[in-house]
């Protein structure tokens, strides 16, 4: 039997054209209200029907065009995540004016502009993830990306200078937390909320293989993450070797350390907290000044690392109020 004479594959065609049919009608039935309603100065109505909303294409569905936010410049962006913008010209222009972008996505065989972008973006230092375009498709939830995405953060960073000049306009001892490869947003939105809670000046974070300031972290942070600057550095091991500069120690939260509550961290001090899984990575452990330990006589050998983060922030906290 071809498959031309197969009842099934003729059956599912009729359902895809009934389908079509309908969405087609439905379509064009609110457009003839548009037009009626600007005739009796009635309002459109800005929202499609259930039809259409139910047998719309994808790109129809849930690409929602561009944002305009006054000064001339259209920024595509995708409904599902208001932190990714998509299309050559958004993130062309994203790049060019020196916005925080924790990651660019391009198709792996992407022509023209495409190869400009990452000219560019590699001069800038940017992070590029090269992708196939069904991964983009999938991404995106659109067709109108143009083979390229890219991540911004939904609130801006600042530099370690920015930390260490809030801690002299206090006249404190600078205190700096450092977190090496953290990559749940909730864990990093915990650690601020206590952060800001002990009074720490600010967060640093790598840019590669680590969570980002995003909505999620955000809604974890319960509003610290407006009060709490947070560092983006390339290199974790040259941001503690500026931090010893300025007279900071360095210590790691890690095993077969000192137990915390015999060091002395009433002075000005970086405290280096590890990713879930890996914790402190070996470069950032041998750059360290010392290891700190949290002593644990239960069968479970560590803890979470904004639970163990906020012990050794505490304990920070204690000292100094002591002092």
């Amino acid at each position: 039997m071809s498959k031309r004479d197969n009842p099934r594959l003729k059956q599912r065609e009729e359902e895809k054209r009934a389908k079509r049919e309908k969405y087609l009608q439905a379509k064009e039935r609110r457009e003839s209200r548009g037009r009626s309603g600007q005739e009796t100065g009635r309002a459109k109505p800005s929202r499609p029907s259930r039809v259409e909303k139910e047998y719309a294409p994808r790109e129809v569905r849930t690409f929602r065009g561009y944002n305009d936010d006054g000064d001339g410049k259209r920024e595509a962006f995708s409904e599902g995540n208001p932190n990714l913008i998509i299309g050559r010209n958004p993130v062309m222009e994203a790049v060019k004016s020196g916005r925080t972008i924790d990651k660019i996505l391009m198709q792996k065989d992407g022509e023209g502009s495409i190869r400009k972008i990452a000219s560019l973006a590699r001069e800038r230092g940017l992070l590029i993830q090269y992708v196939d375009r069904v991964a983009l498709d999938r991404l995106t939830q659109s067709h109108a990306h143009q083979g390229i995405a890219a991540y911004v953060s939904a609130y801006s960073y600042c530099e370690i200078t920015d930390i260490l000049q809030r801690a002299k306009d206090r006249g404190e001892a600078p205190f700096v937390i450092l977190l090496d490869g953290l990559e749940d947003p909730h864990n990093l939105g915990a650690i601020m909320r206590t952060a800001d809670a002990v009074g720490a000046h600010g967060i640093v974070i790598p840019n590669r293989r680590a969570v980002g300031l995003t909505e999620t972290v955000a809604k974890a942070s319960a509003g610290a993450i407006e009060y709490i600057p947070v560092a983006r550095v390339a290199n974790m091991t040259a941001a503690i070797d500026e931090l010893k500069k300025e007279g900071l120690w360095i210590g790691a939260c890690d095993m077969d350390g000192q137990e915390y509550y015999q060091a002395e961290l009433s002075g000005p001090l970086g405290l280096v907290v590890g990713s879930e899984g890996q914790g402190v990575s070996r470069l950032v452990r041998e750059n360290c000044d010392f290891i700190l330990s949290i002593p644990m006589v239960g069968r479970i050998s560590s803890l979470n690392a904004s639970n163990a983060a906020a012990i050794l922030m505490y304990e920070v906290f204690r000292q100094r109020t002591e002092k």
